[in-house]
């Protein structure tokens, strides 16, 4: 769709997170007339803050001009790339609609997405804000190299989230590991973080006690596991309450508000700022709350911000197709009762989620715009 001023009242501004691809389209928008210098704006300063904070020289426009591949080594200046290329996109954005901030409906900030959004919303300077960040990046990145990434779905009934919480919960206290949640994605998928083999022991001993149909899939990548108790093996969130306490300003509510993936809701007051960042480090995303809240409110856009944005998109989209196909009535009579038997059998979180929540029937009509790409299409 084509993005005017007068949509900004309905849509949610939503920011990505950190992921091991993170360019996107940056490069290619660095030429673009209008905008190209709001980047190289934000990626000199993030360079500068980069630089201080890490004792070591950061060129975040050449790391963009080399497309530099992004490793457990380049985390940290991987972070302050992310959070200056979606500070970009949001003045580029209210630039392109000669808009302001406050005329958006809220912002939404996924994992990292959720600093950006702390920024953007003035409650801390691009500098104060990523100042932990980056310095906490190391022990992150160290806490890496042992954890590995799961994918935990269903194609049948909702997820039990208190049954797998439960699991994860037995099997760390054996002491062989830490296993957590960090992201609850939708009813029927969540994101688990574990230590050593803690991720094998969840498929060997678990997996069979939820319902049939639930998979396990490993990622193949490396992952710092913030968002989980792992980051407590390093005092990350004792170090980052630490320098939060000595970072000045903070004071301010957020506008337009902050729809917080901590909590899942608009959470943020004059005083509870640092609260919400030291429970942002090991505490689990609540993406699916915060989503479930936009729909419930009849969110009409959502404008997504930063390189290739992945998690929040990649969601929606996967919800919307699953609504569209269980509520289109040309596969019930194209295909007859077998069809719609066997749609209904694969979905039943989605049938019992629907049947008691008419709020989730509203995403397919949820329009999805990714900025990057709007601007790309555009001459250079």
């Amino acid at each position: 769709m084509k993005l005017e001023r007068k949509h900004l009242k309905y849509a949610a501004l939503a920011l990505r997170g950190y992921n091991i691809t993170n360019h996107g389209k940056t490069k290619q928008l660095l030429k673009h007339s209008r905008h190209g210098k709001t980047l190289v704006k934000y990626l000199e300063q993030g360079s500068q803050i980069a630089t201080k904070v890490l004792e070591k020289p950061v060129d975040l426009l050449q790391i963009t001009q080399e497309e530099r591949f992004c490793t457990l080594e380049t985390y940290a200046e991987d972070l302050a790339l992310i959070i200056a290329v979606e500070l970009a996109h949001v003045e580029m954005l209210l630039d392109d609609l000669s808009a302001n901030l406050n005329e958006c409906k809220c912002l939404l900030g996924y994992s990292l997405g959720e600093v950006a959004a702390v920024i953007v919303t003035g409650i801390f300077t691009f500098e104060q804000a990523i100042t932990p960040v980056l310095k906490l990046a190391y022990d992150s990145a160290e806490l890496a190299r042992s954890t590995t990434m799961g994918i935990l779905f269903s194609r049948g009934p909702a997820l039990s989230f208190e049954m797998i919480e439960k699991c994860c919960l037995e099997i760390s206290c054996e002491g062989q590991g830490t296993l957590s949640i960090s992201t609850y994605l939708s009813p029927n998928t969540v994101l688990l973080l574990g230590q050593h083999a803690t991720l094998d022991v969840f498929k060997d001993r678990c997996l069979k006690l939820l319902p049939k149909g639930t998979q396990l899939r490993k990622n193949p990548h490396q992952w710092p596991p913030l968002h989980t108790p792992i980051v407590r093996h390093k005092f990350i969130s004792n170090k980052a309450a630490l320098l939060l306490e000595q970072t000045s300003g903070g004071f301010i509510k957020p506008s337009p508000p902050i729809l917080s993936c901590v909590t899942g809701d608009y959470s943020y007051t004059e005083l509870n700022c640092r609260e919400i960042f030291v429970r942002w480090t090991e505490s689990p995303q609540r993406l699916w709350q915060a989503l479930h809240k936009l729909l419930e409110e009849n969110c009409e856009i959502m404008i997504h911000l930063g390189p290739e944005p992945n998690i929040i998109p990649a969601t929606m989209s996967r919800l919307s197709a699953n609504v569209s196909s269980y509520m289109n009535p040309a596969t019930w009579t194209g295909y007859g009762i077998q069809t719609l038997s066997q749609n209904s059998a694969s979905r039943r979180w989605l049938a019992k989620l629907i049947s008691i929540d008419s709020a989730v029937l509203r995403t397919p009509f949820v329009q999805q715009v990714v900025l990057e790409d709007e601007f790309s299409t555009q001459g250079s």
